[in-house]
Order: structure tokens, then sequence, then C-alpha cells
């Protein structure tokens, strides 16, 4: 009883902030002016303000109490939000929903990969991180030489690093409780599995989505 507790807070919260994202994202679009006004300022900050969250809820969840974790993670979802109107700009609505729906069967068959598996996926995580930090160096590397085939192994690799990644965080939940509670651990896990799925559609969405010309 208490697992199936701890797994139905995290999903909880990781629905609750994939829906303040989109929400976010979507009422932005529905107003250029406003959306024009924040994105002024740059898209570095944006990027900076997630990356910051991302490391204090990495390196300082053990020292933050519950609420703050809540808070960190509602702040993260709705700067999400500030990127992501761009998606419902750029392409058509009926693909943009298409390609959720591929996304949440593709992550819940890993998510429920992770639950099942008595295999400790724990050893992974180097694996894992040494191919995400590697299509991120070599993303950074494409900036500059611009291959559209370069860019779609990048897209394919995202892919199968985030499945990877998905079945791991899920994997791993129960020793996140052990060391930092359960009330944090359920926030932190769906940050977790939150990162995974929104890295996860943004990929599928560059291969397969239909641009809103």
């Amino acid at each position: 009883m208490e697992e199936n507790r701890i797994y139905s807070k995290m999903f909880t919260w990781m629905f609750a902030g994939l829906m303040i994202t989109f929400l976010a994202g979507y009422c932005l679009s529905l107003n250029p002016i406003l959306l024009y006004n924040i994105l002024s300022i740059g898209i570095i900050p944006i990027i900076l303000i997630e990356l910051a969250i991302a490391f204090i809820m990495g390196f300082g969840i053990k020292k933050m109490n519950p609420l703050a974790t809540k808070i960190c993670y509602i702040i993260y979802c709705v700067v999400t939000g500030v990127t992501f109107s761009t998606i419902f700009l750029a392409y058509e609505m009926g693909s943009i929903m298409l390609v959720f729906l591929v996304t949440s069967v593709m992550f819940g068959i890993m998510a429920l990969i992770g639950y099942k598996t008595k295999t400790d996926l724990t050893k992974f995580s180097t694996l894992l991180f040494v191919a995400l930090l590697s299509i991120i160096i070599v993303t950074i590397i494409n900036v500059f030489i611009g291959s559209s085939s370069l860019e779609m192994i990048l897209c394919i690799a995202g892919i199968v690093v985030f499945l990877g990644y998905t079945a791991y965080d899920m994997n791993t939940v129960k020793q996140l409780v052990m060391t930092i509670g359960e009330d944090k651990a359920a926030v932190y896990g769906a940050f977790q599995l939150y990162l995974d799925f929104i890295n996860l559609f943004i990929r599928l969405l560059e291969l397969f989505g239909k641009s809103d010309d």
C-alpha cells in the first residue's frame, strides 16, 4: 500500500506539472503581445532559471523542506510553459495532440517496464548520463555545422536516451523514499519523470510534428 501511495502521489504531481506547462504555453500563445514582451528579455535568462532550479533540486533536495520542493517544481513548470508557447505557434494543434498521445504511450510503456522489472537499473545511470552528455555536446557542435541529417540522428538518439531515463527514474523511486522521505520523493520523482516526458515529447515533435504554415 505504501508503494502504491508514493507512485500515486508522484504521477499526480507529474500530471499537474504537465498541465501547468501546456496550459501556460497555450494561453501565452493566444496573447502574442504578452509573449513578445516576455521573450524580449531573451531565452538565456529563462534557460538559466530552469538550470538553477534543476541544480537546486538535484543537489539540495536532501536539505530542502517539502514545501520548497513543491514551489521549485511549480515555478519550473511555469517557466517551461513560456518556452512551450512557441510550440503552439510553430506547429498545428492536431499535430501537437497526436505527438502528445504517442509520447504518452511510449512513456507509459517504459514507465511500466521500470516499475515491474526486478533488475536494478542504477547500474545504467553512468551509461545514460554519458549518452545524454554526448548528445548535448554534438547538438552544440551541430549549431555551427547545421546538418539536418545529424539533427535527425540526434533526435532519435534523444528519444532512446529519455526512454531509458523513464525506466530508470521509475526504478529508483523506492530508493528516493528511503533517502529523502515520501513527500519530497513524490515531487522529486515527478520532476524527473516530467523532464523525461517533456524531452521525449519535444524530440518526437521535431521528427513528426507538422508546422503551422
